[in-house]
């Protein structure tokens, strides 16, 4: 059997409550960091017609394409959706839109153009509006759509953010079923770029079958490939979605979340080699069992330094606690590529 049939045929026997296509799949006010700034934010997941990816099986560890609308919204729709989600801004005097959907803002299938323009507009026509960013896989990225979306912006700042997860194709292939290469995720990046886009990395920390050495190992690696192309690099941290391949395999026992001691000692590396390259990491459901973690003394102290650290890009927010579980640790990095299942790399 195939990866991808593996992660379909979970898809397939997952049932999905219908719920108002009106309203946002979730959203959510946060803090982030604009052109070194801290800045408020609102995070929209729009609910959109899915992720076409995703509805041909997908990525291992994404539970994200459950949150599609039951039926294709309508314009009105999108528009409800933003204009729900905007209320949680309502007290702040400036503030910075991350848009999301179950798959990509740019893929015009999921989101047509109509209603990807009007969500633009409303952005561009707020004055407390002071950049936006979209996700979308990089094989939606065109130079028209691009103009598109700044003829509509303005002078308003606009970023990309891509899910390239790794620099390794056989990693991204053969643990994630992410199915694009990272040329194209460079194709798309330069296209941004050379219309003054920024680009935002989002990396993957331990994907199905690697060891949590294997895995610091590929991220690092992924660093200094993704660089170059990178205006921002975030590092997502694996947690166990329900529906998925990656829980699946974590109910039988054949996966562990990455720990938090992992990210520390990366972000202590990557930031000493790249000092100007923003990084960042929030671990989501860090310290529960489905989320990245150490043991339960250490596991809340050490997720708040990285989001300390996300926002004052200081090293020495890094927590530096020390915590009997990091023997521990150290201990599985030495003897795990032993134990663990069969790798995929050599």
């Amino acid at each position: 059997m195939s990866l991808n049939k593996a992660v379909l045929d979970i898809r397939q026997r997952i049932k999905v409550r219908p719920s108002p296509i009106d309203e946002p799949a979730a959203s959510w006010t946060g803090t982030d960091l604009v052109d070194g700034v801290q800045t408020k934010t609102i995070t929209v997941i729009f609910k959109s017609a899915g992720c076409r990816w995703g509805k041909a099986g997908g990525c291992t560890m994404c539970g994200y394409v459950y949150d599609c609308a039951s039926e294709p919204p309508t314009l009105e729709d999108y528009k409800s959706q933003l204009a729900k989600a905007l209320r949680k801004a309502e007290k702040f005097s400036e503030f910075m839109v991350k848009i999301f959907t179950s798959g990509s803002f740019l893929d015009e299938q999921e989101v047509p153009p109509e209603a990807r323009d009007a969500i633009l507009k409303t952005l561009q026509e707020d004055p407390r509006v002071i950049k936006v960013l979209v996700e979308t896989r990089p094989n939606f990225v065109t130079e028209e759509n691009i103009q598109a979306c700044l003829s509509i912006l303005k002078n308003k700042p606009f970023e990309l953010a891509f899910g390239l997860e790794t620099s390794s194709d056989k990693i991204r292939k053969d643990s994630i079923n992410k199915g694009f290469t990272f040329q194209d995720f460079v194709r798309a990046a330069q296209t941004a770029k050379k219309y003054g886009v920024t680009v935002k990395s989002y990396l993957m920390l331990k994907p199905l079958f690697l060891s949590e050495k294997q895995a610091m190992e590929d991220i690092l690696r992924s660093i200094n490939d993704a660089a170059p192309y990178s205006d921002t690099i975030s590092i997502n941290l694996c947690n166990v979605q329900k529906g998925t391949l990656v829980e699946a395999l974590w109910e039988k026992g054949q996966y562990r979340p990455p720990w938090l001691w992992s990210i520390i000692e990366i972000l202590q590396k990557a930031k000493a080699a790249h000092p100007d390259l923003p990084m960042m990491s929030d671990p989501v459901g860090a310290g529960s069992k489905r989320g990245p973690h150490n043991c339960k003394e250490c596991s809340s102290d050490v997720a708040d330094s990285l989001r300390t650290f996300s926002l004052t890009q200081n090293p020495a927010d890094l927590s530096s606690r020390d915590c009997g579980c990091k023997e521990l640790w150290k201990k599985a990095l030495e003897i795990e590529d032993f134990t663990y299942g069969t790798p995929i790399l050599n």
